[in-house]
């Protein structure tokens, strides 16, 4: 398994942890893609993942970059219109820093 696909499982499976529900993984548009796609009670919130083994070097969230952002909000107004839903759309970035023993997540909502 990859590094992003990793990256994705164990996201996911912090999502479920905090009680969220995931509706769909990899949604693909001719924009880019989401990673993850969940809800909670009052928001569908739209996830992009980034993941780094822990010896890496390299900023996780400097890799959204403002054209990362506008291709991924067209992304979500595709799948708004192919999927309606009455809750606030929410957009998150999850920082997964994989070590041997532990991983480390950084939740950061409402990224842009």
């Amino acid at each position: 398994m990859n590094i992003g696909k990793q990256g994705e499982e164990i996201a996911k499976n912090y999502l479920l942890s905090k009680k969220f529900n995931i509706i769909t993984q990899n949604y693909h548009s001719r924009y880019g893609e989401i990673d993850i796609v969940c809800e909670d009670k009052n928001y569908i919130v739209f996830v992009e993942v980034k993941s780094k083994f822990y010896l890496s070097y390299s900023n996780l969230s400097g890799r959204v970059d403002f054209i990362k952002q506008q291709k991924f909000l067209k992304t979500v107004k595709i799948y708004l219109s192919e999927n309606i839903s009455d809750k606030q759309p929410r957009i998150d970035v999850i920082e997964v820093i994989i070590f041997e023993n532990k991983n480390k997540i950084n939740h950061i909502e409402n990224a842009f």
